[in-house]
């Protein structure tokens, strides 16, 4: 009986989670102009390749795409990079008080993001990084930094420290320990926090409409806002292509790369 009922409330979790995602389908395959204003549960025709073509030229919605993959590749590589160097250097140099160091690194991600949004907005217009691709890219890898390091610190506890302790008795430098042997052996957890990184940078839209407003600057999720304020010009099939095209990279890394995800976390939650 008991599992019985945990199977019957997965699949309800389950249909919860579909329905929005078939009604999302379904309406943006229908005709812009034959809308009729409410959701359609059935297929009432087929547009996409239309409604994707005005959704990805009336908001700018390419520009903007490639922006973000940008942005989310790029800052996605650096925060997991810099993270890294700062959980080895917390969990395997030998600095003081390496406690304090964790706790100040990881309150990156305890503050809410809205409380930094004005004094950072003067900060950008005064050093005229506003409404530039460096700016949000500075921007989005200082942010990422801290989650990442979280996670792969948690994965760096788990190494024995017998294998730094046999590298520097052989010679080898902290640099040549991190690079040789801790990196080789995190990549689970390397790609894992990457995902992670790259999916929020991805889905950020505050920072973006806050710090940029050109199309070819602002990431696809500011675009895909545009083009909602466009609603009376181009409906909700539109837009709801629009939303299609910006859901397609995350889906595509998680599907390709969800067995590196699972065995990162699962590293990292040790």
């Amino acid at each position: 009986m008991g599992r019985t009922v945990r199977h019957l409330f997965i699949a309800g979790c389950v249909l919860l989670w579909l329905i929005p995602l078939y009604l999302l389908v379904v309406n943006a395959l229908t005709p812009a102009a034959e809308y009729t204003g409410k959701p359609d549960w059935t297929v009432q025709g087929f547009d996409l390749a239309e409604n994707l073509k005005t959704a990805w030229n009336v908001a700018g919605i390419g520009d903007s795409f490639q922006a973000s993959l940008l942005y989310a590749v790029v800052c996605g590589l650096v925060a997991v990079l810099v993270a890294a160097m700062a959980a080895f250097a917390v969990v395997v140099l030998p600095i003081p008080r390496p406690a304090f160091w964790f706790w100040l690194i990881y309150s990156g991600t305890l503050f809410p993001l809205q409380m930094f949004l004005a004094p950072l907005f003067g900060l950008y217009a005064d050093a005229n990084l506003y409404d530039t691709r460096l700016g949000l890219m500075l921007i989005y890898s200082a942010w990422a930094v801290p989650f990442a390091f979280f996670l792969i610190r948690n994965q760096m506890t788990t190494m024995p420290p017998e294998l730094t302790e046999a590298a520097l008795i052989d010679g080898a430098s902290f640099r040549r320990i991190f690079w040789r042997i801790h990196v080789p052996l995190m990549k689970a957890g390397l790609g894992a926090a990457f995902i992670f990184q790259f999916t929020a940078v991805w889905n950020d839209l505050l920072l973006g409409i806050t710090l940029s407003r050109s199309p070819d600057v602002q990431p696809v999720m500011a675009a895909l806002t545009t083009l909602n304020n466009a609603y009376s010009s181009t409906g909700p099939p539109v837009i709801l292509a629009g939303a299609l095209i910006v859901s397609l990279p995350t889906l595509f890394l998680f599907l390709v790369f969800r067995g590196l995800f699972l065995r990162g976390v699962t590293a990292s939650a040790r």
